[in-house]
């Protein structure tokens, strides 16, 4: 793990563990996978991008798990799951989910079948 991707986890040093378990699984089922983290999110690409995670405020605060993580992916439909928090289109065919994480056990099988096929949709570009 980089500088910039523990500097992002600073002022939420307990979600920390999220993101470890989830960088892992990518790491070990998407390829290939390049990680950039920034200020705001921390975003994983294979020709484009096609997740990151943050700490974006997808629901009320009070609303909120502590420790969570948002996960960001990009579909070409929407997905029905009551784990999705928000789903938008903000283009033809492009869906946007955000889904919370409070667990590392909730990185599943669910989770990494939706990444994966994000990978999939994004480097179909």
């Amino acid at each position: 793990m980089d500088t910039d991707t523990l500097l992002f986890f600073d002022q939420q040093p307990a979600a920390l563990p999220l993101y470890e378990a989830l960088e892992a699984r990518i790491l070990a089922e998407i390829q290939p996978v390049r990680i950039k983290a920034q200020k705001s999110q921390i975003s994983f690409y294979n020709r484009h991008l096609f997740g990151c995670v943050s700490f974006l405020r997808v629901k009320k605060k009070k609303e909120l798990p502590d420790p969570y993580l948002v996960v960001t992916f990009g579909l070409e439909h929407p997905v029905e799951s009551p784990r999705i928090a928000v789903a938008t289109e903000p283009y033809p065919n492009r869906w946007t989910h955000h889904l919370i994480l409070s667990r590392p056990e909730e990185v599943d099988d669910e989770l990494m079948a939706w990444l994966k096929e994000a990978a999939d949709f994004s480097a179909q570009k």
